[in-house]
């Protein structure tokens, strides 16, 4: 059975696809088919593999929207805890190299940490 944070991780993917096709006009479609099959945790994990960032970080760093990649999400600090180091560390470097300042958005999301957080952290 998924933890809280786990379904709302996957939740704050699937409505992050759908906001990335409303507001920059960029359908991740295997994106949503990797949370069908894997769940958000699962895609996240496997997005995290190796070295080389996806196509999708690829276009939402071109559209100035990297908050919205799963790296961003990843280091949010209710969601950390389902990820071991090293996929922690591959997504603040692939934020870093592409100049998102990971300590700023971490200290603004965290100013609008979710309720349920404070009882899953």
């Amino acid at each position: 059975m998924p933890s809280e944070a786990e379904k709302r991780f996957h939740g704050d993917m699937r409505r992050g696809a759908e906001r990335l096709k409303r507001e920059i006009g960029y359908n991740p479609t295997r994106f949503v088919q990797m949370l069908g099959e894997l769940g958000g945790v699962g895609a996240a994990k496997q997005l995290l593999r190796g070295g080389n960032a996806s196509d999708g970080f690829t276009t939402l760093w071109e559209a100035c929207r990297l908050e919205l990649s799963v790296e961003a999400f990843v280091l949010l600090p209710w969601y950390r805890h389902l990820f071991e180091e090293h996929h922690l560390d591959t997504a603040r470097y692939r934020l870093s190299k592409h100049e998102f300042d990971v300590d700023r958005f971490l200290r603004e999301a965290q100013r609008n940490s979710p309720v349920w957080a404070s009882h899953d952290i």
